[in-house]
């Protein structure tokens, strides 16, 4: 495993020596032995992808997707292409970083920034989690609501559940917490496939769909939709929960195991995210082939879209299959977004308590304001809250981004594991499109 204070003298780049691993329970917990055959040692590295991948296809995706597929048909496609790529190539960097330092991006801002800044980070990285989870919390208790017709503010009660769940799978191991996810993945992929056959897309229009277009970025509207995408795509979280939970292989403190152990984890989460993409881009498929085709052009609430699909499509297959796909994504997310909200709180402030209590302060921050919001909306306009949580995402996305291009790029702080120019070049470039999006997003607030 990586030595700490060996791995530190040789990384001179830091300004503190790394300190105890967040998730210290299961942190090296899977064996990863260099003296196990090729096959077994990279079987041994699939998994974290996939949890990194639950985010790509979460509620707030739900939200966005169906938003842009009723009201623009396939013309998003294209943007939900290039948010899944900018994620494999940002997921890429922050596998990289824990592997060459030893850190997650919150331990690594933690000792690279002065103490002002990194608190900065921390409360900003805070308030993405609790975007993120304000959408899981809801998009899960719609789920319930569809498939069990228990009110909505129930539902957002019954979902500190997953606290406890969680809790259980990683008493029994982390490769439990990962075949759980993985288990609700493919329903959720079976449950779409199925749906996409009922509703016959136009797969000439899908294929245009993913052909570039300067009317996304003229169009304040499908603007705004494709950001929310984009936030909804590229998720702040996702960069600290991967850089956390990669760790949880044990991985050798030699350059050979180390790059051996950075080639297995970013096949590991681009495969996740190819197919994470492919579920993504069925919402949307999906939408604007039951919905924009069909004269429903303003559908963005998931109770709409699950009660126009039966009659649209002539099946009451689909609106179980898309109740029951929405609960699995719910439980998927809310999960992950747990983790990500522990490796925050640990490597940011090192913050040190019991794991039942750190989930039920993580959990906390995000269903006491779905709460209220949900009493004070009702059923009504939470499509606007999941969609404007997604746009938050996105402003955030800069504050997590810059210091993960700039960190994997230090050779002072990655040593020779430090990103090659071109890798770095790209993740340059995908940070400075998104904080033009941004800054367009802002500019169209101010002059409406």
């Amino acid at each position: 495993m990586i030595d700490a204070q060996d791995e530190d003298k040789n990384l001179p780049g830091w300004t503190s020596e790394r300190g105890e691993p967040s998730l210290s329970d299961v942190h090296a917990s899977i064996s990863a032995k260099t003296s196990s055959p090729y096959w077994r040692r990279a079987i041994a590295f699939l998994g974290p992808g996939y949890l990194v991948a639950v985010g790509y296809m979460d509620p707030g995706n739900w939200a966005t997707s169906l938003a842009g597929g009723s009201r623009f048909g396939y013309a998003l496609l294209v943007t939900i292409l290039i948010s899944s790529v900018m994620a494999i190539l940002l997921q890429s960097l922050a596998a990289r970083l824990a592997i060459a330092s030893g850190r997650d991006l919150a331990q690594a801002c933690r000792d690279a920034y002065p103490r002002p800044v990194s608190i900065v980070l921390w409360l900003l990285a805070e308030i993405a989690i609790v975007a993120t989870d304000i959408a899981e919390v809801i998009g899960t208790a719609i789920g319930i609501q569809l498939i069990f017709g228990i009110p909505l503010e129930i539902g957002v009660l019954i979902t500190a559940a997953d606290v406890f769940i969680i809790l259980l799978l990683q008493r029994l191991g982390f490769r439990w917490v990962e075949a759980f996810v993985i288990t609700l993945t493919v329903i959720i992929a079976a449950s779409f496939a199925i749906q996409l056959m009922l509703a016959d897309p136009d797969w000439g229009g899908v294929a245009t769909g993913f052909l570039p277009s300067t009317q996304i970025f003229l169009d304040p509207e499908m603007l705004y939709i494709a950001i929310g995408i984009i936030g909804a795509t590229v998720m702040p979280h996702n960069l600290y929960l991967h850089s956390g939970i990669v760790q949880t292989r044990q991985i050798h403190s030699s350059v050979k195991a180390k790059r051996e152990a950075l080639t297995f984890a970013t096949f590991d989460s681009t495969l996740a995210l190819f197919f994470a993409f492919l579920v993504n881009a069925s919402i949307l498929i999906l939408a604007a082939a039951a919905f924009h085709g069909r004269g429903h052009q303003s559908v963005a609430e998931l109770g709409d879209a699950h009660a126009l699909l039966s009659p649209l499509l002539g099946s009451t297959v689909a609106p179980i299959l898309f109740g029951v796909a929405l609960l699995c994504s719910g439980l998927n997310s809310t999960a992950t977004a747990t983790l990500a909200g522990q490796i925050v709180m640990e490597g940011f402030v090192n913050l040190r308590v019991s794991p039942w209590i750190r989930r039920l302060i993580t959990r906390g921050l995000a269903i006491i304001p779905a709460a209220i919001v949900t009493i004070w909306f009702g059923e009504r306009g939470t499509a606007e809250l999941l969609i404007l949580s997604q746009v938050v995402l996105s402003l955030q996305l800069p504050f997590a981004v810059i210091p993960l291009v700039t960190m994997t790029a230090s050779r002072a702080k990655m040593g020779v594991l430090v990103s090659p120019r071109w890798l770095s070049g790209l993740a340059t470039l995908i940070a400075v499109v998104i904080i033009l999006l941004n800054m367009k997003l802002v500019i169209d607030f101010i002059t409406a």
